[in-house]
């Protein structure tokens, strides 16, 4: 997890930091950069055919950790995220993908050195690039993304209301792998009469073209306003009129909230699939792609091809966009109704930087991707209290000053760092161009450097 990411939640995410990552996360096996399960998005690949073991049926788990007491005590799981499928263009042939799960973390004392160890502990090889080929639409600084208060209660609508009120504003995106057969499938909200749609990043990596599918079955191609890689919120452009947008909510959701997820899973065949559930937690701070994601939890069923749609509240307003679930990767138990959304005022916010300037700007970073370092690692390579760098941003100042790969930050400023969030806590007040003290840890030495924090959108 990057150590702006909690700056980022305190300047524009509406959600408090409670200080560490739920306990239903840990002590799950670590990927990415940050030790909770991480999510996967689909194999960058297109056509493709059903896996060996069925359509729609989960592939088959990797090996076993050697860790047999940990097995034991805790569920190994992996986060995927809830995303668009890839798809052959025969259609007959569409299935679920298998989804690559992380690495299995093996005993500390099978490595030489701590860094082997640590680059199979933590694997970022995943990740949300934010890049395409798919056509620019101009920006539109006058468009803006508003959200309105909850109704009074006497307004509350039925399941049936909802579903009748909000499908005409959820679509179906088929995002184009270019020089390849296949493409990627998702979900998407209309955000305006004439044709801005918002969704997710991970459904248009590495494409080239997007097609829109209305509830009436018309079909546009969409160009795009500007994708951000952090939030994992898009916004498409069609050229469109008349559309029937979403009312986005702009009162807090609790747990306990009734909800229901409105979007097109597992491929064309199941568009308008409409399910039910409650806000199940709210704050869950999710890494993936080395950055840290604050969403809400629902028990509303999600899958593959949900993502980019609505969570939508007994008023039909939308309360968050479906992006990830949970799924086990282990043959001894399986996970239902863990899934989660990106809330409305993190959309809000990225929507509009984005239709402003076509990415987010204002995120501080130093610019290091860091994790903790569990116990009997530290204990096994005598490696001191801690993070571990996994990862150093190209063009970041910590770069310029020689921060690497497998180096220990083990303060900032003189105050000790343990956790992602004491470091992010640290940095949250400060801006881009700011600078602070790192103490890190190498070859035995500790030694303090300088560094300015950056622009979050310059390096990642």
């Amino acid at each position: 997890m990057n150590e702006e990411d909690i700056s980022r939640r305190s300047e524009w995410y509406d959600t408090a930091y409670d200080g560490g990552p739920p306990n239903w996360f840990a002590p799950s096996r670590p990927a990415g950069a940050y030790p909770h399960p991480t999510p996967q998005i689909p194999p960058q690949r297109a056509g493709g055919h059903p896996p060996e073991n069925g359509a729609g049926q989960k592939p088959a788990p990797r090996g076993r950790s050697s860790i047999r007491a940990v097995a034991v005590c805790v569920i190994c799981l992996v986060v995927i995220v809830a995303s668009s499928l890839i798809f052959t263009q025969d259609r007959s042939e569409s299935a679920v993908l298998p989804t690559a799960g992380a690495a299995e973390p093996s005993a500390p004392g099978g490595y030489d050195d701590f860094r082997e160890f640590f680059d199979n502990y933590y694997d970022a090889s995943n990740t949300i690039s934010g890049e395409n080929d798919i056509p620019r639409a101009e920006l539109a600084p006058g468009v803006t993304l508003t959200t309105e208060p909850v109704p009074d209660p006497s307004e509350e609508l039925t399941l049936q209301e909802i579903y009748t009120n909000c499908a005409p504003s959820v679509v179906g995106i088929t995002a184009t792998v270019p020089d390849e057969t296949g493409y990627y499938w998702g979900t998407g909200i209309i955000m305006t009469e004439d044709g801005y749609i918002v969704t997710n990043t991970h459904i248009l990596d590495g494409t080239s073209a997007v097609t829109v599918t209305l509830w009436d079955d018309r079909q546009f191609e969409a160009k795009l306003v500007g994708a951000d890689n952090v939030s994992d919120i898009s916004v498409l452009k069609i050229e469109a009129e008349g559309l029937t947008p979403a009312e986005f909510c702009g009162t807090a959701v609790s747990v306990g909230d009734r909800v229901a997820a409105l979007g097109n899973p597992l491929g064309e065949e199941l568009r308008g699939t409409l399910t039910d559930g409650i806000i199940s937690a709210i704050n869950r701070d999710v890494s993936y792609n080395s950055h840290s994601m604050t969403l809400l939890q629902t028990n509303a069923a999600i899958n593959e091809g949900n993502s980019g749609g609505p969570l939508l509240n007994m008023y039909g307003q939308v309360v968050g966009i479906t992006n990830m679930k949970m799924m086990s990767n282990s043959i001894y138990s399986s996970i239902e109704g863990i899934g989660f959304a990106i809330p409305t005022s993190t959309i809000q916010e990225v929507v509009n930087q984005l239709l402003r300037n076509g990415r987010v700007t204002g995120r501080a970073a130093i610019g290091v991707t860091i994790g903790p370092i569990p116990q009997d690692a530290a204990e096994a390579y005598s490696l001191p209290s801690g993070l571990y760098v996994v990862s150093v941003a190209e063009g970041s100042d910590a770069a310029a000053k020689g921060i690497t790969e497998g180096d220990v930050l083990t303060a900032i400023d003189g105050q000790g760092v343990t956790t992602t969030a004491q470091v992010g806590e640290i940095i949250a007040g400060l801006e881009v161009g700011d600078t602070i003290t790192m103490t890190i840890y190498r070859n035995g030495e500790t030694f303090d450097v300088d560094v300015a924090l950056v622009e979050t959108s310059d390096v990642y």
